[in-house]
């Protein structure tokens, strides 16, 4: 494995997407900072691959949203801003909202067995202190009650936003004074689904994401202030 956490699990994948995944999960995860440049031949000697991967990936990412490119700097990992947190949290929010009412009236004895164990193991994942494994455990969660709505085309609208709300779920994670609060929350919202009380699930939800949200802008406007 090597400083990005490049391993063997990776060797079945076309070795673009390989690169791909490694850079985007560095930038997730603040391996590479906000504001970084992203030298090709710097990359290409540490991850020990030609220019040409590490410009695709880079094309991709920036596609993504997640490295922006700078007149005479070249590619750089994109800023978190209050705007771009706050567009993509809005967003998250109605679809969140959206989906835990459906999961209310849709949800399958299958899913609440599934559910409930999700909801354990965020807090098995919290103990850990891993946040890896913690931001693991909230999006597997959160994946379960979008299955319980049963809804495919709300499903892909997710999916096509997961690795921007991955980012900030990575940002909120980071901050472990919070975790007391997020799995109380996440019990407040599995109880709610489970007793199929919509009002009670969106509004469960709904503090659950913008308290998430005001944990993310107390942090930009600290690290504004460093």
């Amino acid at each position: 494995m090597n400083e990005f956490g490049f391993d063997n699990m990776d060797a079945l994948l076309p070795l673009r997407d390989v690169v791909f995944k490694t850079l985007r999960q560095a930038i997730l995860t603040g391996e590479l900072k906000p504001g970084e440049r992203l030298m090709e031949i710097k990359l290409a000697n540490k991850l020990g691959v030609s220019r040409t991967p590490i410009r695709e990936a880079i094309r991709q990412l920036e596609l993504d949203g997640l490295v922006i490119m700078v007149p005479r700097k070249g590619a750089q990992v994109a800023h978190i801003t209050e705007k771009s947190m706050s567009d993509v949290m809005e967003v998250r929010l109605a679809l969140d909202e959206l989906t835990a009412s459906l999961a209310c009236a849709r949800i399958s004895d299958e899913d609440k067995e599934m559910l409930v164990k999700a909801c354990h193991d965020f807090e098995d994942a919290v103990g850990s202190a891993d946040l890896r494994k913690i931001a693991s455990a909230d999006v597997e969660f959160h994946d379960i009650i979008l299955k319980a709505a049963n809804n495919l085309r709300l499903s892909q609208i997710v999916n096509n936003l997961a690795e921007q709300m991955y980012r900030y779920r990575f940002e909120y994670i980071k901050d472990s004074t919070r975790w007391s609060c997020l799995i109380a929350e996440h019990r407040m919202i599995t109880d709610a689904i489970l007793k199929g009380d919509s009002e009670l699930a969106v509004n469960a939800i709904h503090v659950h994401i913008k308290n998430q949200e005001n944990s993310i802008l107390r942090t930009i406007r600290k690290e504004k202030q460093e």
